[in-house]
């Protein structure tokens, strides 16, 4: 996910490899250092597949056009989170500084063929009712990019953390309005999030447990599986990347 220009940092792109190859995780598609993903797997080349679909998304009439600020939405509801105040508000979808919402109002059940027990249903809940499909500078959002970057490279194996489950129902949502159905058919696995002290969620990158750090430090990768392996709560000490695939099996 590069669009957002302005928070795109190629050095965090490169520590991604660094940390794949750091923990010798292979992997057989995708690209292979920096230059192979600007060249050629960067969002900016997916661009008109994106807008194509912001038209199609149009002229369905799946959307509504929003000029809330954050402000302004915690001022309507106490929960922060956005129930639809401009749905009925007609505002013209091409005005400028509004983004476009979906129209998640009559959304009924929403199945998701999940990995360990098979096709479940659920509602949408409400803080990720209404999602944006198209920011106010008029760029594509995550919602829509990553559902049409699944379907271009034929992802079927979808595993996120739970904190991500909304977006997950959002973003099938999004599928059948666009009639996509190898993301409808995907398989989707959302596993618990690892914590760190205070209970708090990991960061990918920064603190004292991103693998950046501890490379900083010293460790080497059978350091890392094993406090991976330690957070974890496993009996046996994991030492590399095929013990700790043998243990999430488990």
């Amino acid at each position: 996910d590069d669009l957002d220009r302005d928070r795109y940092r190629p050095e965090y792109v490169q520590d991604i490899f660094d940390t794949l190859d750091f923990m010798e995780i292979g992997f057989n598609m995708g690209p292979k250092n920096l230059h192979e993903f600007e060249q050629e797997w960067s969002q900016i080349h997916r661009m008109n597949t994106y807008m194509e679909a912001l038209d199609e998304i149009r002229d369905r009439k799946l959307v509504f056009a929003c000029d809330c600020t954050r402000k302004k939405i915690q001022q309507l509801d106490s929960s922060g989170y956005y129930l639809g105040h401009c749905q009925v508000r007609n505002i013209p979808l091409e005005r400028n500084e509004t983004c476009w919402r979906m129209d998640t109002f009559d959304t009924d059940f929403i199945k998701v063929n999940t990995y360990s027990e098979g096709i479940k249903s659920y509602t949408l809940p409400e803080d990720s009712a209404f999602f944006i499909v198209r920011k106010k500078d008029k760029l594509p959002a995550y919602q829509l990019t990553s559902v049409l970057d699944d379907v271009t490279y034929g992802v079927d194996l979808i595993v996120r953390g739970n904190d991500l489950f909304g977006s997950t129902l959002g973003q099938l949502i999004l599928a059948q309005g666009l009639e996509l159905d190898s993301f409808q058919q995907a398989t989707f696995h959302h596993h618990p999030l690892l914590k760190g002290p205070k209970n708090k969620k990991l960061s990918k990158s920064e603190g004292a447990t991103s693998i950046q750090f501890l490379r900083n430090e010293g460790k080497n990768p059978a350091d890392v599986y094993r406090i991976l392996g330690e957070m974890l709560g496993a009996n046996e000490p994991i030492k590399n990347f095929e013990e700790f695939k043998g243990f999430l099996v488990l």
